[in-house]
């Protein structure tokens, strides 16, 4: 679970992000959502979960901004239960990681 911001949220307006990782070491792709994308990928690469510990490096191909934390997190649900909806998203995302753009605004 991921904690809420410092000051208990109420005076900080933060933006939650579905984003896209792929990893360095066999090139997998994870999907997931975040208040705080810089903290999230120092997660990753320092290895504090099992899944990503055994596949570091990683590196963010992109991200969706969303207005609330529900959004983003309806967002990954729907594409972790859609595999044509998330094969759609990584494609949407690496494209936009080639061309140098690799945010993209939603909401």
């Amino acid at each position: 679970m991921i904690p809420p911001p410092a000051g208990g949220g109420a005076t900080t307006q933060r933006q939650s992000v579905v984003y896209l990782l792929e990893s360095c070491f066999d090139r997998t792709t994870y999907v997931g959502w975040t208040m705080d994308m810089s903290r999230r990928l120092v997660e990753y690469n320092s290895g504090v979960a099992s899944f990503s510990r055994r596949k570091r490096p990683w590196q963010l191909m992109g991200f969706e901004r969303h207005s609330s934390p529900e959004e983003a997190k309806a967002r990954e649900r729907a594409l972790k239960r859609n595999p044509r909806m998330l094969q759609l998203f990584k494609k949407r995302m690496l494209n936009r990681a080639a061309a140098g753009r690799p945010q993209q605004v939603v909401g």
